[in-house]
């Protein structure tokens, strides 16, 4: 860096105003041409498509603020951040924040979220180029998003599902650092999912081909990415999200159109498993594809048939895992019966800043004790684990 150039933070209200190269320049620092993301949600096309569709912007609770660091003209560093009127498609729930905040006299809305929107998938927050060192970009990044936050007179920034670099820098710079749990499926270099069938114990591999074997009775099941996705897929899929978004949030987070821009830009991140009965789809779960990780979002269904979200969310994408060589599945938010299927539990991050004093330190002793909580659960639920002992060699951490 010239001793000369001076770092200079701006925000953006859209991703229209910096270009795909440079935003991904610094989301995928040194990505090979043509390679798969490292994380495919912090990419511009995938954040573009949000805003595009309207699935985030005005009227929904997510405003983009997006920060943007240039070095001598040059975007180094950018970090997507929204300003939130609500807590609404976060899965780091702070309701009980707000609550207590808004009771004491306060208000809590809105807030700043660093983010990707509806997205409980851990990856980087604070995405830094190659032409400058990381830890001198997120650095940056946290001083940027806190004096915006200062500055605009919000209650908090809050940083979520960042990874553990970001998560321990931010904590040495006075955010507090927050924990959750999610469960993630670890490839332990299986050769096919009878191999990882292998690893467990004889009552959980039989359950699991019982449960295979019944959903795949009276129904076809198709895996499609790239080209293969054609547009009555989505039609088909937007049918599924609808059925399960009003039964969860009420209304769905994406909009129909964003499916639209998914078929433009997003189908080579994407894997689509649908079930079809008598040549229709009756149920699917969409995943995206990372580099190293098969990330799974969204599931529904038309039709009811036993053990089906089982195989289509979780067996499926085993099996995709497996063939391709990725390292892990994150099946997404919450959900223990996900340990009986595979899928370990592990710590998720994230980072707080506070404006109030006061109510800061009540959060700070709240999330000590939640820490502890969350840590003392997962080494119980491990003890739960489906494999054999002695399968049980490395845990998942050590693939982080």
């Amino acid at each position: 860096m010239d001793g000369g150039d001076a770092l200079e933070i701006s925000v953006i209200a859209s991703l229209d105003e910096v270009s795909a190269e440079e935003w991904d320049r610094c989301a995928d620092p040194g990505a090979a041409p043509g390679a798969r993301p490292r994380d495919p949600f912090t990419t511009h096309r995938f954040l573009k498509a949000l805003e595009d569709s309207r699935s985030v912007g005005r009227g929904t609770g997510w405003q983009p603020r997006h920060l943007v660091a240039r070095l001598g003209g040059r975007v180094v560093a950018a970090m997507p951040l929204y300003a939130k009127g609500h807590s609404q498609g976060e899965y780091v729930f702070d309701h009980a924040w707000a609550h207590a905040y808004e009771r004491a006299g306060g208000d809590y809305y809105p807030k700043l979220q660093g983010a990707v929107p509806f997205t409980p998938a851990t990856g980087r927050r604070f995405l830094v180029g190659p032409d400058l060192p990381r830890e001198t970009g997120i650095a940056a990044l946290t001083q940027g998003a806190v004096q915006v936050a200062d500055q605009a007179g919000v209650s908090s920034l809050h940083v979520t599902f960042c990874e553990d670099e970001e998560w321990e820098a931010g904590g040495e710079m006075g955010l507090l650092q927050r924990t959750g749990q999610q469960f993630h499926w670890v490839n332990r270099g299986y050769a096919d999912f009878d191999a990882f069938l292998a690893s467990l114990s004889s009552r959980k591999r039989k359950t699991m081909r019982r449960e295979r074997a019944e959903a795949q009775e009276n129904v076809e099941i198709r895996a499609l990415t790239g080209g293969a996705i054609e547009p009555e897929h989505w039609e088909w899929f937007w049918r599924f999200y609808q059925d399960t978004g009003a039964r969860k949030w009420g209304r769905p987070y994406l909009t129909r159109e964003f499916f639209d821009r998914a078929h433009e830009a997003l189908r080579d991140d994407a894997l689509l498993v649908l079930a079809y009965r008598a040549g229709r789809p009756v149920a699917g779960a969409l995943n995206f594809i990372g580099r190293e990780t098969l990330y799974g979002r969204y599931w529904g269904c038309t039709e009811h048939h036993p053990c089906l979200h089982f195989e289509l969310c979780y067996y499926q994408a085993i099996e995709f895992a497996i063939d391709e060589g990725l390292a892990r599945v994150e099946a997404g938010a919450q959900g223990e019966h996900k340990l009986a299927r595979g899928y370990l539990p592990v710590e998720t991050r994230s980072l707080h800043w506070i404006a109030d004093g006061g109510f800061r330190r009540a959060v700070e002793d709240y999330l000590e004790a939640e820490r502890r909580m969350v840590r003392e659960e997962n080494a119980l639920l491990s003890e739960h684990s489906p494999f054999r002992k002695a399968d049980l060699t490395e845990t998942p951490e050590e693939h982080d």
